[in-house]
């Protein structure tokens, strides 16, 4: 029996999100607390999981509410690190029409940077059954040691892996940098999780069928998830090809998150019957599933925080089922 189900390495940050004005006519920003592979362990935790964070933040106030708020989700935080030699990461997100984001980073360098391979304690990636990450711990020398030092100790123990691009060109000294660590990423997972954009931007396509089976022809990734925004999401698995549709009934407020609450969805439903054992039954009902998660959370401000809960998620496909 493994300790956790899955450990994930990389980002934890305080997301800056709008929330009126104050009575100067000045905007106000509320600190939810962030970063993706949280955000997909909070998630996870929601549906019974058991998860483990890798991570650095700042010896500051932010990074203690971090480490906090992270821990009462339900996280093990044994290698989550308070580093005094950097504040903790901050992203200020701008929410536009429809609930879409821009995104300003105070990371130069944050604290998330600044994790070494000899920080990453084996025991807690060996103890797992699944390995997940993304590539803003890859943008910087220190924390990609980290990274690739991660990988090869769930390579060694053979855990699944699992994979999410999540491209913010604001943080990449170069777009072929970023194309770099995510073809690196793509090598080494089992599992994928992957945005519309973030295809077209690895394949040079919109043609989905088509940049999906260049990227599978290439890597030879097993499981792969395809978000699509509103208008749902794909998944494709040997020789099936699976779609469902978004719950549009909902009118996001905010999207921060909803990429992390599908991935939290899929990679638990995933869990649950195996990789090795998925119908194509059981992969629509993933997608929906997962679907209407990051729905639910697009209607709240913040992610880690206000993830939804397993019996909202089900009501939810109850509601659109009968409607």
């Amino acid at each position: 029996m493994k300790r956790f189900d899955v450990a994930a390495l990389g980002e934890l940050l305080i997301d800056f999100t709008d929330n009126g004005s104050s009575a100067q006519g000045n905007p106000v920003l509320e600190a939810n607390p962030g970063g993706a592979p949280c955000n997909v362990l909070a998630m996870l935790n929601r549906l019974g999981k058991k998860t483990a964070f890798i991570g650095k933040v700042g010896d500051d106030r932010f990074g203690h509410m971090l480490k906090e708020v992270v821990e009462k989700s339900g996280t093990d935080v044994t290698n989550l690190i308070i580093d005094s030699s950097a504040h903790t990461t901050l992203a200020f997100v701008h929410t536009m029409e429809g609930g879409e984001r821009e995104f300003s980073f105070y990371r130069d360098p944050g604290a998330d940077m600044l994790l070494t391979a000899d920080e990453v304690k084996e025991d807690i990636i060996a103890g797992s059954r699944l390995f997940h990450f993304g590539t803003l711990s890859s943008t910087h020398e220190g924390v990609r040691a980290a990274t690739r030092r991660a990988i090869d100790i769930a390579e060694k123990n053979g855990l699944l892996i699992s994979f999410d691009p999540n491209l913010r060109e604001p943080l990449w000294r170069s777009l072929d940098d970023a194309r770099r660590e995510i073809e690196y990423g793509l090598a080494h997972c089992d599992i994928l999780k992957i945005s519309d954009n973030e295809l077209e931007f690895m394949t040079g396509t919109d043609d989905y069928d088509k940049g999906i089976g260049m990227l599978r022809e290439r890597f030879d990734i097993e499981l792969v998830f395809l978000t699509l925004g509103s208008s749902g999401s794909r998944a494709f698995y040997k020789n099936i090809s699976v779609s469902a549709p978004s719950f549009n009934e909902i009118t996001p407020i905010e999207k921060t998150g909803a990429g992390d609450t599908f991935a939290g969805c899929a990679l638990s439903k995933t869990l649950d019957m195996g990789i090795e054992n998925i119908t194509e039954e059981k992969l629509r009902e993933l997608l929906i599933f997962a679907n209407a998660g990051a729905t639910l959370v697009t209607a709240r401000k913040g992610a880690l925080k206000v993830m939804p809960q397993e019996d909202e998620i089900n009501e939810l496909i109850k509601r659109y089922s009968n409607e």
